[in-house]
């Protein structure tokens, strides 16, 4: 009776301060992951990143403290914790080789909730398509394109190439160039033009449109017009400014000229 009393005895001793430590590793274990989940939740949601990337980050972030604390508290008992880091870094390595295209597509989906740059209703180019986009999910891009077709684009391809964010701005400049013959007089198409667009009241004064030479071509004069509107006005002026240029140089008697070559033939001596 006396020999269980000491085996008793000794297995306090020996594992009840253990014990007590390990709880205590547990407990603060669990309330660091409850801070941190709460902390880093606060912290996307300020930056108004969308709340299915906040609600996976939150998680994970209690999910990985806890499992810290459970291996400290293993430790705690004498435990080698090595071999179950171990297993855990050889699957995690086995799970991310097989799904390295997926895990690929979502990190770039986190990234692109997060940095935000592009949103739902934007026009965005990249990887080599155009489109506006209609959602932004952990893995695919969905884009409706001009002639309402549905592309899904693997988040890694977008983040990986140049973005063109068509909508980010209020404001978009219609770059146009317009051929004028040699023969026709460049200040008189300067002012059919300018009075066309100041006629206009969706081209903005601020910045002045600009009407330029850019290039004497082999067929014609080429001249710049670049006018500033609203982002949703670019098509329609582009459209609308193409048919009156048209239409006034008509009027005005200024050609505009096809592609064309003069080719000269040269007679050889007779023999």
């Amino acid at each position: 009776m006396q020999g269980a009393s000491e085996q008793v005895a000794l297995f306090i001793t020996t594992y009840g301060i253990k014990i007590i430590g390990a709880i205590i590793i547990l407990i603060i274990g669990r309330l660091a992951a409850g801070m941190g989940r709460k902390i880093l939740k606060g912290a996307l949601e300020k930056r108004d990143v969308d709340p299915s990337i906040v609600s996976f980050v939150a998680s994970l972030t209690y999910v990985l403290i806890l499992t810290f604390t459970v291996l400290a508290a293993l430790a705690k008992f004498g435990i080698q914790t090595a071999s179950f880091v171990a297993v855990l870094g050889a699957a995690g390595f086995a799970i991310g080789f097989a799904l390295q295209g997926s895990l690929a597509n979502f990190a770039a989906g986190v990234l692109i909730l997060v940095l935000r740059p592009y949103r739902v209703g934007d026009v965005i180019e990249s990887a080599g398509v155009i489109g506006a986009v209609k959602e932004i999910q952990l893995f695919t891009t969905v884009l409706c394109t001009p002639d309402n077709i549905k592309i899904m684009v693997p988040n890694g391809k977008i983040f990986g190439n140049v973005i063109k964010n068509v909508s980010a701005y209020d404001t978009r400049r219609v770059d146009m160039v317009m051929g004028i013959g040699y023969a026709s007089d460049i200040q008189k198409a300067y002012d059919v033009m300018s009075e066309i667009m100041k006629t206009d009241d969706r081209i903005l004064s601020d910045p002045a449109p600009q009407i330029a030479v850019s290039e004497l071509a082999d067929s014609s004069v080429n001249l710049v017009v670049r006018p500033w509107v609203k982002k949703e006005d670019y098509w329609n002026v582009k459209f609308d400014l193409t048919r009156k240029f048209k239409e006034a140089f008509d009027e005005n008697g200024i050609d505009i000229p096809f592609p064309q070559q003069v080719v000269h033939m040269m007679r050889g001596d007779s023999e």
